[in-house]
């Protein structure tokens, strides 16, 4: 048994996001009231980061981790990373979905009590982010570097584009974006997989260089759809009044600067990788 699995500050981090993301769809759940996409998700991103995290910790303390056929510190720093970002989505899309104002009922403290512990959940998934991330120099984790942990987030920021997509059929420009946004993210996904899978070694080429020549063409594809995508989707249209949840305008503005978020990654991802590799 490996007592350090639980008392080091990576393992009391990941102790605190158990007790958090458990007590978050405790309360919900308690309430009955999550229907529809967005509750659903969120009570799935509390459920899967619980699970997975337990499962994390149990490994790590009985220490069956190297049995396992991929590599750990890859797949610790990836899941971290993706936990972080799925929970502080929910953390957002909760409150602004379910707590309506004035919050005086029972129901309504308990969800604000469980938006308040996915906010820590998120903080303990960013300090596990931030205290496992490899130090300048050290490129033995590929995934815990700067460059890994952003191919988490542009893949991430992706799905959250695929789930807003709506309306684009017919129109040549947005078509192309969907292309952008499809062939980035199944390439970044192949990265990733391959990664924790210990699978880049067999790849018979200069990895790295490889890995900087796909940034600077994902980057050039994403400012085309950065261009591209307002320009077609929002030509001779106003916003609409009233304009509801599942409004197309307001899922073209979200797309917009999801676009915007994933080209700036890619632009930081570029110059990390390019200085990792130079310099």
């Amino acid at each position: 048994v490996n007592l350090r699995a639980l008392t080091s500050w990576v393992g009391i981090a990941r102790l605190f996001a158990v007790v958090l993301s458990c007590l978050a769809f405790s309360l919900v759940a308690s309430t009955g009231h999550f229907a529809g996409p967005y509750g659903t998700w969120c009570m799935f991103t509390w459920c899967f980061c619980f699970a997975v995290t337990l499962l994390v910790l149990l490994l790590e303390l009985l220490e069956l981790y190297p049995l396992l056929p991929l590599s750990w510190d890859d797949f610790t720093s990836a899941f971290s990373m993706l936990a972080a970002l799925m929970v502080f989505t929910s953390s957002v899309v909760f409150p602004a979905t379910f707590i309506s104002s004035p919050c005086s009922s029972n129901r309504c403290a308990r969800q604000a009590v469980a938006t308040a512990a996915s906010c820590l959940c998120f903080l303990a998934y960013a300090v596990e982010v931030a205290l496992t991330r490899a130090k300048p120099g050290d490129i033995s984790s590929f995934l815990s570097t700067v460059p890994g942990l952003l191919k988490v987030f542009e893949a991430y920021v992706a799905c959250l584009i695929f789930s807003l997509l709506d309306g684009y059929n017919g129109e040549p420009g947005l078509m192309w974006c969907v292309a952008v946004y499809s062939i980035c993210f199944i390439i970044t996904l192949l990265i990733i997989i391959f990664t924790i899978g210990r699978c880049l070694t067999y790849i018979p080429c200069p990895l790295e260089k490889m890995l900087v020549g796909y940034n600077f063409l994902a980057l050039l594809m994403y400012l085309t759809a950065t261009v591209l995508w307002p320009l077609y989707s929002f030509r001779g249209r106003s916003r609409p009044d009233p304009c509801g949840t599942n409004c197309l305008w307001n899922k073209n503005l979200g797309v917009t600067f999801l676009t915007i978020f994933n080209l700036i990654a890619y632009l930081v991802d570029l110059v990390y990788s390019t200085r990792m590799v130079f310099v």
